[in-house]
């Protein structure tokens, strides 16, 4: 079985490597939260998806074993917070909002939702087509 506190590795290029793990947390308000945590030289990042009141179109799997890692919308668009391409897609989101500073940051992963779940829906459309270039565009 799978440790989920361990950390594994985001190769980002040969001189950047990040160490990152997820979990579930349940704060001091009983809300629970899926958090996505970023180390690297010092720095560490929290991506940090709460659920949202009713109607709010913000889900997450407070705590339920089944669903763990999954954060959605209320429009159809999912990420697994598990996934390395989905952490990729989240530093990489941060990285061109000016997001990533040195020290101790806490986001609001929701604010990063939409544009990480476009790039990894187009990744994905691509990776499925033979004979397509990377980073091409999803057909009609």
């Amino acid at each position: 079985m799978r440790k989920d506190r361990r950390l594994r590795r985001l190769v980002v290029d040969e001189r950047t490597t990040y160490l990152w793990n997820f979990r579930q947390r349940k704060g001091a308000d009983g809300v629970w939260r899926d958090i996505v945590t970023l180390h690297r030289g010092g720095r560490r990042i929290r991506f940090v998806f709460r659920p949202g009141g009713p109607g709010s179109g913000r889900y997450v799997s407070e705590g339920h074993p089944w669903f763990q890692g999954w954060a959605m919308d209320g429009q159809g668009a999912g990420i697994n917070l598990r996934e390395p391409g989905v952490v990729r897609a989240l530093l990489d989101e941060a990285d061109r909002r000016g997001l990533l500073l040195p020290g101790e940051r806490e986001l609001d992963g929701w604010e990063l939702f939409a544009a990480v779940a476009e790039a990894v829906e187009v990744r994905c459309a691509a990776a499925a087509t033979p004979g397509v270039p990377p980073g091409s565009p999803p057909g009609p």
